[in-house]
């Protein structure tokens, strides 16, 4: 017989069987499909010098007024500016807490922070202001106020943090300072919580009765001050004598009886709630006559989410909202600004889900936000509010401003928001939303232009090239360019499944993936959690789903990133790989621990293989593999076949590459035959001896400095019998 040409259609498909996939691509790892043919994607180099603390959930790049090129990273215990290959810690402090003093050993780095009732709780980031070192110990004022601590031994009154530098005496509580706490942003990893069961929302209490602590409460079973069972408020009047319960933040609390102003018997954690620390004043609510909002589940049912944020510049000012938090900003135009930090947006609501810019019409947008600003008690995750034009500052809309607000009404709440070139496109999790920019009086208009198209997460929506690309809540892929669309996809099983051997998406760590556009590939990457049952929401992005919006083909890899930004500000995708065990090592963070796991910062399609920090190269194991095919004309599959030779073609070779061609006699027959040999660029065929009913032929690499891009091979291909 002739030589045959074997040709296999580009994209993967993982919706069929090995035989029923004839002709396709039916699994890849680090490999994409560009002029219909599979090859290696490019490689990737850590940047930035150093490893920074928890896992990166949102990443922005912009240009300010001079030309000079920033980075942005939210993680879930800070905020970083990247410029010129080194992080700066821009993340705001918390309200600051004053009467510090300082207890050292003479060559010891520890140092012992005394504050009575400081509220602080073990792994806390803290740093000083206004500090008075303790005489005689060698340390300076800006050895505490330019340095970030991780707070270690942590009891109600006293705390320690490891200096730069060994203290040259001993000293008793001496010197003084302010701590300065970071804010808080949220948790590494989304995990399941207590919630509230059934009732009627907004409910009352009959005789409600508010105070606050007088004392804080550690995270521990104890009473005031981190001891006995008892509770020092400010005023027990409208408690009960004979007992009852109480509400701090998030955690109920039973007690026994009323003590002057104690409350005695208590037991933390109470009706599944966990204990938590709660700081000196905080409020307490009588609830023992609560009604209305049904009793705390006593399982860990409701999802909490991740620490994440919301970025986006106004400007050369980067707009930074907390999840479910605060908006602060950070201003590149000011004198020093890597020195500085964000700073609260001043007017702007306390309580967000996200934030975006609308570019072309100079607004900030908040989503599922407070109704009434400043009064968190009224965040609504529906509700949307717009700054007056070019004035993010103004909120409250009058007859001369355009600052405005409006409500959603299809779906629980707002997951997603993107800004494209004339428009936003709002995600609910059941429908999707065109918000338009039409100018006074009413600012924008809103339409719905899909349904049953939710969203998966806040960071799960990307716009490129006209078109707004997301993953849907339910399942699919969808995108908008005009009209809502669901994208056919051959890997649509293999994302989603929730059971079986090869486990999909988890929904309950839904909030941490991340769509991404590469626009030197026109590419959609969706990173995402994959492998763990739902009952198991710790798991970390570790698989990504890549579409070519263009050749309209669809590939998988296992290229674990938890944010990545399209080549745009810098000439390259720049992405952030999350490792648990690791320890962030950023300059002027001491005492860091690898409780919250570190993100290392990657260059992409740079060279050919992972380079890491310290420089050390390795490979990036890239492979593709067909479904079976046989001998065309011949039965299909009715005789078997011999494969004597086989030509290999590849465009782009460098170094070497593998090729495996393997046979077998059924479609559920394990393989009975296999050719392995090495191709290198002066290869022009290699003999073999395979035969079987079916062939498929896998391409990989072995080892660093190697890379390919596939073509279309032939083969001497003869018909070897029935049996």
């Amino acid at each position: 017989m002739p030589l045959r040409s074997v040709m296999i259609r580009p994209g993967i498909n993982k919706s069929d069987t090995p035989a029923g996939s004839e002709g396709q691509w039916i699994d890849s790892d680090f490999v994409r499909f560009r002029y219909g043919q599979p090859e290696k994607i490019g490689g990737f180099e850590a940047i930035g010098q150093k490893k920074i603390s928890g896992p990166a959930r949102a990443q922005h790049t912009w240009n300010d007024l001079e030309g000079r090129k920033y980075a942005a990273l939210g993680t879930s215990k800070a905020l970083y500016i990247y410029y010129e290959d080194a992080f700066y810690d821009i993340t705001p402090l918390d309200t600051a807490i004053s009467g510090a003093t300082f207890t050292t050993t003479n060559t010891s780095t520890t140092v012992t922070v005394n504050k009575t009732s400081h509220g602080l709780i073990d792994n806390e980031y803290i740093t000083f202001t206004s500090v008075t070192p303790p005489s005689g110990t060698g340390y300076t004022s800006t050895d505490f106020e330019l340095n970030t601590f991780e707070i270690s031994n942590v009891t109600a009154n006293t705390f320690e943090i490891t200096m730069p530098t060994a203290s040259t005496a001993t000293t008793s509580a001496s010197g003084s300072g302010v701590i300065n706490p970071y804010v808080e942003i949220g948790p590494t990893i989304q995990t399941y919580g207590y919630g509230w069961g059934t009732g009627t929302w907004s409910g009352n209490v009959s005789g409600a009765q508010t105070t606050t602590l007088n004392g804080a409460l550690l995270n521990d079973t104890n009473g005031t001050g981190g001891s006995g069972t008892s509770i020092t408020l400010t005023s027990s009047t409208g408690f009960s004598a004979t007992g009852g319960t109480i509400l701090i933040d998030q955690e109920i609390i039973t007690y026994t009886g009323v003590s002057s102003n104690d409350l005695t018997g208590i037991t933390r954690g109470a009706q599944g709630t966990s204990t938590a620390a709660h700081s000196n004043g905080a409020t307490v609510t009588e609830i023992t006559n609560f009604i209305g909002w049904g009793n705390p589940t006593t399982t860990g049912e409701v999802i909490l989410d991740p620490g994440s944020w919301s970025l986006d510049n106004f400007g050369q000012q980067l707009i930074a909202t907390i999840k479910d938090g605060k908006t602060w900003v950070w201003d590149a135009g000011l004198s020093n600004p890597l020195e500085r930090r964000a700073v609260i947006m001043t007017g702007a609501p306390t309580a967000s889900r996200l934030t975006i810019t609308s570019d072309r019409d100079r607004h900030v947008i908040h989503f599922g936000t407070e109704t009434t600003i400043g009064d968190t008690s009224t965040q609504d995750p529906m509700f949307i509010r717009f700054s007056d034009q070019e004035n993010y500052n103004v909120y409250n809309p009058t007859s001369v401003n355009t600052a405005g607000t409006f409500r959603l009404d299809t779906g629980n709440k707002i997951v997603a928001a993107v800004s494209g070139k004339d428009y936003n496109l709002i995600l609910t999790d059941q429908a999707a939303y065109v918000m338009q920019f039409v100018g006074p009086p009413f600012t924008f208009s809103i339409r719905q232009v899909g349904s049953n198209c939710g969203c998966i997460g806040q960071h799960a929506a990307v716009y490129a090239d006209g078109q707004v690309f997301w993953m849907g809540n339910a399942g699919g892929f969808f995108k908008y360019d005009g009209t809502v669309k669901l994208l056919p996809s051959l890997i649509e099983d293999f994302v989603f499944t929730t059971s079986g051997n090869n486990i999909g998406v988890n929904y309950s760590s839904n909030e941490i993936i991340y769509a991404s556009h590469n626009s030197l590939f026109n590419e959609i990457n969706w990173f995402y959690p994959a492998g763990k049952p739902l009952t198991d929401p710790s798991l970390q992005n570790n698989r990504s789903a890549v579409y070519n919006y263009v050749e309209n083909t669809w590939a998988t890899m296992t290229l674990s990133r938890s944010t990545y930004a399209d080549a745009s500000t810098y000439a390259v995708p720049y992405a952030t790989e999350y490792v648990t065990t690791d320890t962030p090592n950023t300059s002027n963070l001491f005492g860091a621990t690898n409780t919250f796991g570190a993100s290392t910062y990657y260059a992409h399609e740079v060279g050919v293989d992972k380079i890491d920090l310290t420089g050390n190269s390795s490979a990036i194991p890239a492979f593709v593999l067909s479904g079976d095919f046989d001998l065309p004309n011949e039965g299909d599959g009715q005789f078997l076949l011999r494969v004597s030779r086989f030509f290999p073609d590849f465009k782009n070779l460098v170094g070497e590459a593998k090729v495996t061609l393997n046979t077998k006699d059924f479609p559920i027959s394990t393989n009975t035959t296999t050719a392995e040999f090495i191709v290198e660029t002066t290869t022009s065929k290699k003999d073999t001896r395979v035969r079987g009913r079916l062939a498929n032929i896998k391409i990989e690499n072995l080892d660093k400095d190697q890379s390919w891009r596939f073509g279309t091979f032939r083969a001497d291909v003869n018909v070897d019998g029935r049996r």
